[in-house]
């Protein structure tokens, strides 16, 4: 998985990774010719006293670090480029993919893995990139050219390597192989840990209103726990590299400097070939370590490559198929055809055989008790979800034949929750305007007047620059409703779907809402779902759903004399025959 990624989102990169590679071999084998100098100037320039030979030397010397340090640096940059870059469009991809979701996908990732994926796992293969770009290829090339100079020096302690290097990455693999399945929980714990929190905060409200801050510090405090007992048990782990490490490098320098001693005792070795080769011995044993440290991150990289692989191919549900039909001409008429549906995994279906047809400059009214399909149906109609049973009709076309965006574009939703994003009221009218236009403050001005909320907007002292808060939590339920409303007038669509809109809105509010609807949308496809009867008096027909079934179709004063349904649902709320519109 981490190889895939790697292969796919580096491509534009080649360039800067090439250079890091050019360089780091620049670098490092500068650093492999400096001992090779430094044995030369001792043997024959300390020993024998000459002092031209260390100067000239000693000035070599100081022209290779020099170069090794700007390799160094410039290998340093161009690695940061690659990695920043590779994080940079991955997190674009992951982007992509996520908001192209239906809610399908949504629902069985959740909000707070996304998040974290989108995040957190990105960035562990960002790091990986960003290390790997230099580490690994300096590493192999010093411990190669290590060997191949140390033994230059001097082939008679060469079985000092062959024993100490494979017992260093032998200690190493043991301890990095065992930190996979901890990397993984750990990035499911911090998934736990999003959850919690993010319940926690949306929630705060009714958390305190039942004085339940206790049990949620307690319900964090198991969820931080878990995480940070994963994270101890993987440091402990982290922690063994260094001494494991350091002893090996440690009792490998000192043999080599006993065994290397006896060998200057008996005439076969000089002090200066000692000297480099055990400047070579530790630069491999420190490329080794080097590689290893990196290895250390591989695990979580690597569960983190899975975790955002399994994003990646995952297909929405909802997308635009091979050869999307358009209309003929766009009107706004809707008509469902034996419409079924049936949530994934469900035992049975929320909706069966709805049949009903709305005409452009109509409004269709569909009412029914709480867990009737209300809700469904309208999500089918704009195509949120997919019918499983039956078809979807508008202006004549299956939805399911039709580009998503282009069938968006004409629909004008106002869901029960009406979402307001962070920003300015301007902010969140302009996002309900159609892709390239430009809406001037006379057209948001008039959207807020249909929706009744120009006059609380026009009260604050910066008008249309009034602030919103993320979700407009500081804005009252009523407020939030017609700003939604006031946001799907903008768009001026085809259709309206109106789904319970109204339900925090005053009796007088609205119906000088839906009043001023009747003007805005005159030639438009108006569908409300209502629970107050009083809000669907004046709809051309009235659509009556019970368990998750059409039980009756008509105006008001026909269901009340036809649907026992709907005239037990009128009595309820204690409108009679005789009522008049409001």
């Amino acid at each position: 998985m981490l190889l895939a990624l790697l292969r796919c989102y580096l491509q534009p990169y080649r360039r800067p990774v090439a250079a890091v590679m050019a360089l780091q071999l620049i670098s490092t084998l500068a650093s492999l010719y400096l001992p090779t100098v430094n044995a030369t100037i001792i043997d024959d320039g300390v020993v024998r006293g000459d002092t031209a030979i260390i100067i000239r030397l000693g000035a070599v010397m100081l022209g290779v670090t020099g170069l090794q340090m700007l390799c160094a640096v410039a290998a340093v940059y161009f690695g940061a480029r690659a990695g920043t870059g590779f994080g940079r469009d991955l997190r674009r991809a992951v982007f992509a993919r996520v908001i192209g979701f239906s809610e399908r996908e949504t629902t069985r990732f959740g909000a707070p893995t996304l998040l974290t994926r989108t995040t957190n796992d990105v960035r562990q293969i960002q790091l990986v990139v960003q290390l790997g770009a230099n580490t690994l290829v300096a590493a192999p090339i010093m411990c190669i050219g290590g060997v191949v100079m140390a033994v230059h020096q001097d082939a008679g302690l060469a079985w000092l390597l062959a024993v100490s290097v494979p017992l260093l990455a032998l200690a190493n693999y043991l301890i990095v192989s065992r930190m996979l399945p901890l990397f993984r929980r750990m990035q499911m714990l911090i998934d736990n840990i999003g959850r919690v929190l993010r319940d926690q905060l949306t929630g705060i409200r009714v958390i305190r209103a039942f004085a339940r801050e206790p049990h949620e510090r307690e319900r964090f405090g198991q969820a931080n726990a878990a995480l940070s007992d994963a994270s101890l048990t993987v440091g402990k782990l982290q922690v063994l590299m260094l001494p494991a490490t350091t002893l090996i490098i440690n009792a490998s320098s000192v043999a080599l400097i006993w065994f290397g001693a006896l060998r200057i005792d008996a005439g076969q070795m000089q002090v200066g070939s000692l000297i480099a080769f055990l400047s070579y011995f530790m630069q491999i044993l420190m490329s080794v370590l080097m590689a290893t440290m990196v290895l250390a991150i591989l695990p979580r990289a690597a569960v983190c490559a899975e975790r955002i692989t399994e994003v990646l191919s995952t297909e929405p549900s909802i997308g635009a198929p091979a050869r999307p039909l358009a209309p003929a001409s766009r009107t706004g008429e809707v008509a469902l055809r034996g419409v079924g549906f049936r949530y994934p995994g469900a035992d049975r279906s929320v909706l069966h055989d709805v049949s009903l047809t709305a005409l452009p400059g109509t409004t269709t009214a569909v009412v029914g008790s709480t867990g009737s399909g209300k809700s469904t149906l309208m999500s089918l109609i704009c195509r949120l979800r997919d019918v499983t049973a039956g078809a979807v009709l508008i202006d004549g076309v299956n939805v399911r034949d039709r580009d998503p965006e282009e069938l968006w574009s004409g629909i004008g939703l106002v869901p029960q929750r009406g979402y307001l994003f962070s920003g300015t009221v301007a902010d969140n009218l302009r996002y309900g305007a159609p892709a390239g236009v430009t809406v001037s403050d006379e057209q948001m001005w008039a959207a807020l007047q249909v929706a009744a909320a120009d006059d609380f907007v026009a009260a604050h002292p910066d008008g249309l620059a009034m602030p919103v808060a993320q979700g407009g939590i500081n804005l009252s339920g009523g407020q939030r409703q017609r700003l939604a409303i006031a946001r799907a007038v903008i768009r001026r669509p085809s259709i309206y779907l109106f789904d319970d809109a109204f339900s925090a809105l005053d009796t007088r509010t609205d119906a000088a809402v839906r009043a001023a609807l009747r003007d805005a949308a005159a030639d438009a496809t108006v569908i409300i779902v209502a629970q107050r009867i009083s809000t669907v008096l004046q709809a051309d027909q009235v659509v009556v759903l019970d368990d998750g079934r059409v039980v009756g179709t008509g105006t008001h004063q026909q269901l009340l004399a036809q649907c026992p349904t709907y005239a037990e649902f009128a009595e309820s709320q204690s409108v009679t025959t005789g009522a008049g519109s409001s």
